[in-house]
């Protein structure tokens, strides 16, 4: 067969990307296309240093440092890729990647990483944060994002099968388009994170400091219990406003390389993390080093981490984005870490690894394959197990 992958932009390597080059890695001749590719050429090592097709929006002005400004001309964009020579088209997909033409006789599968994120449940949240509440360029956010929705729900008919990173967005794919989804999780290398049973006594949080990650609730809790330590791994936007809540028994240690972050995660206590993520592949790098995670229980949270009524638990989940609620949930942490063993912790996590994956994934093409050629597809998703 002849096999394209499409993939929104190619700018960094982080989790959607990390889930392209095991795809990649199933399928190594695939060509690949994308919006924008502005991979350094060290960097694309994970993409086997392959070109990558792109659309026109990669020459507009300002593209490399303010793609994401092209929103409203992306799903144009992605609809003139000309895929008519493929037998199998695989979307990679957060935005509008699925959105790509193909005819009634390619095969067309889509991993969703979520439906657009800005343009349905978290549309309020997202005008919020860019200060678009009011104005003209409030009404014209909007109504772009109403035409993106509008445009959403037409493309998903062109998917054969949807393919989903979690339950948490399965179900944000059957509200959004009416259609089911079978559930593979995302790669995660758990074998890059080495198993530690001992740990020290500080608490860790790491990620992008973006305000969807609640970082600031977790440095803000921490400052109100002083005599617990913390660690906060990562850099963005919000550096400076968060650093201006931490306490004395805080530590922002800014972005760090890899073998520091996983010395701490393999070190800490516990790994605190109050996003609300489609599927969070930090907690389940922490279990993979056998470290208890503390987590919001909402989205993929609910997936990767086991809760103390487990009969094997692997962290605490509480119920609200609140200072208060951390603080709680740590006290529970504490009075409840006997329970929790480490060797728990690097199980769970080894459940989401690169090699089930890739297993999990080539059988699944081959089934929609085998049953697309036989002209058996009448039911969308019929593969759901």
């Amino acid at each position: 067969m002849k096999i394209a992958i499409v993939h929104e932009w190619f700018v960094n390597y982080a989790g959607s990307e990390k889930v392209v080059e095991k795809i990649l890695e199933c399928y190594p001749d695939a060509d690949l296309f994308a919006l924008v590719d502005f991979l350094p050429a060290d960097d694309r090592k994970f993409i086997l240093n392959k070109s990558v097709n792109t659309s026109f929006i990669q020459k507009l002005p300002m593209a490399k440092k303010s793609y994401r400004n092209y929103i409203a001309l992306m799903p144009i964009a992605i609809e003139q890729f000309d895929l008519s020579s493929y037998d199998l088209v695989i979307s990679s997909s957060h935005a509008v990647a699925k959105g790509v033409l193909t005819g009634p006789d390619q095969l067309h599968i889509s991993y969703v990483h979520s439906p657009i994120r800005y343009a349905w449940d978290f549309q309020h949240q997202y005008l919020q944060e860019s200060g678009l509440t009011k104005g003209v360029k409030s009404i014209l956010a909007r109504w772009i994002l109403h035409k993106i929705r509008l445009w959403d729900t037409r493309t998903s008919n062109g998917v054969d099968y949807f393919l989903a990173n979690s339950h948490f967005i399965a179900r944000r794919i059957m509200k959004s388009y009416h259609r089911q989804a079978t559930v593979i999780y995302p790669p995660v290398d758990v074998d890059a994170f080495k198993f530690q049973g001992k740990k020290e006594e500080f608490y860790l949080t790491a990620s992008r400091m973006v305000p969807y990650k609640k970082i600031d609730l977790i440095v803000a809790a921490f400052s109100l219990m002083k005599n617990k330590r913390l660690v906060v791994i990562g850099d963005g936007p919000d550096f400076e406003k968060i650093k201006l809540k931490a306490g004395d028994n805080i530590e922002l240690l800014g972005y760090q390389e890899f073998d520091a972050l996983k010395k701490y995660m393999m070190d800490a206590k516990a790994f605190v993390f109050a996003a609300e993520e489609d599927f969070g592949i930090t907690p389940v790098e922490a279990q993979a080093c056998g470290t208890p995670v503390i987590a919001f229980g909402k989205g993929g949270a609910l997936e990767t981490v086991l809760p103390l009524s487990h009969e094997t638990p692997t962290g605490v989940l509480f119920s609200q984005q609140t200072v208060e609620s951390i603080i709680e949930a740590v006290s529970i942490f504490e009075s409840n870490s006997e329970q929790i063993l480490a060797e728990n912790c690097r199980k769970n996590a080894v459940r989401f690894s690169n090699d089930r994956f890739k297993s999990e994934f080539v059988n699944f093409v081959k089934r929609a394959c085998d049953d697309f050629s036989k002209g058996k597809f009448t039911v969308p998703n019929k593969l759901l197990t």
